[in-house]
């Protein structure tokens, strides 16, 4: 059906072009000096492009990773792989070319932005038209040899809970169900070996909701600067207290990997391998939150209390996790107390799942 649409979409477009053109060809028809400038064009890119692998080859050659034979062997290579390149596209644009003219299809071409024509031929990618090739005035990003840093987004979810003082989790003023984390950031891992991806370092930086559904009907009171558990004087549905931290991660990763090795590139791949990951991760607390809804006199009511309720403002702590692939069994605590006064001591707990999108 895909294809079938495709094909219908270019005979349109053709229709549509072939009028066009029969309209306003005088004012379209590309000029021998325009074609030879894309003929100019392609052999200059295809000359930079050689410029950048030989450059390439020449530091693997300094770096010991190949030999000097070697390196003037793909040297050699590259200059034939570039000269057909630039025959082969040349010979593409002139048959393009012939195909529009004998079609009375229009030249493409779009307008600098001085007024300047500017000629182009766009034929599109290899799925969707007939030759594959588009040539324009744009540089491509030439390929790194070796990429030793990537970075990916970080997302974690699970149940949160608090080590007390004195106080065991099972007698806990908070939900062992109802508590949980989220946590969101984005990191960079980079390899720390040259020629080896085993370990590596990932470091960023995350925002971390941590939430806590009390029991009992329990709720966080501020009395000066002491913030302690009461109970509410009215039987409320819920009440839950949440602290927002925003943190810079870092742990040493350890695992398996896939080296690939090609002409003009080196990547070490950790793709559904086995891993992993010690450290910690140190922030600031961006705010707290106190949510209480309750029924008085038939009325559903909901209160918001926002405030620091005493809460650290500096977070440090230790996490680890253990998995497979993008998912892994992830668990953080902070060695830093919740709150800063002696009246609830407190050290917050998580346990999760934790995704990382490499």
């Amino acid at each position: 059906m895909n294809t079938i649409t495709k094909y219908a979409v270019f005979l349109i477009i053709s229709l549509f072009l072939t009028q066009a053109g029969a309209q306003e060809n005088d004012e379209v028809e590309a000029t021998p000096e325009e074609i030879e400038a894309l003929r100019e064009n392609i052999r200059a890119y295809e000359k930079e492009a050689l410029k950048i692998e030989v450059e390439s080859i020449n530091k693997r050659v300094s770096s010991k990773d190949i030999t000097y034979e070697q390196g003037e062997d793909l040297k050699q290579e590259a200059a034939k792989k570039r000269a057909l390149n630039i025959e082969n596209r040349i010979d593409i644009l002139e048959k393009r070319i012939a195909f529009n003219k004998r079609n009375n299809l229009p030249f493409p071409y779009s307008k600098r932005s001085d007024g300047k024509r500017k000629v182009s031929i766009t034929f599109g990618d290899n799925d969707a038209n007939l030759a594959g090739l588009k040539i324009s005035d744009t540089k491509s990003t030439p390929v790194k040899y070796d990429i030793r840093t990537s970075n990916d987004m970080v997302f974690a979810i699970g149940f949160n809970n608090a080590i007390i003082d004195g106080v065991s989790l099972s007698d806990s003023p908070y939900k062992l169900g109802g508590s949980g984390f989220v946590e969101l950031g984005w990191n960079w891992k980079t390899r720390l070996a040259k020629n080896s991806n085993f370990a590596r370092l990932k470091y960023g930086f995350s925002f971390q909701f941590n939430k806590y559904d009390l029991k009992d009907n329990q709720y966080f009171t501020q009395e000066g600067s002491n913030t302690t558990i009461d109970t509410f004087g009215i039987d409320a549905k819920k009440i839950k207290f949440r602290t927002t931290n925003l943190v810079v991660p870092i742990y040493f990763e350890f695992g398996p990997y896939t080296k690939v090795e090609k002409k003009d590139r080196v990547r070490f791949h950790t793709w559904d391998k086995f891993k992993i990951g010690i450290g910690g991760y140190a922030g600031v607390n961006i705010g707290s939150r106190q949510k209480i809804k309750y029924e008085e006199d038939g009325d559903h009511v909901k209160v918001k209390q926002n405030g620091n309720f005493d809460v650290n403002p500096f977070i440090y702590g230790v996490g680890a996790y253990i998995g497979f692939g993008d998912l892994s069994l992830y668990a953080k605590y902070d060695l830093s107390e919740t709150f800063k006064n002696d009246a609830l001591k407190q050290n917050n707990i998580s346990l999760g799942l934790r995704v990382d999108l490499d």
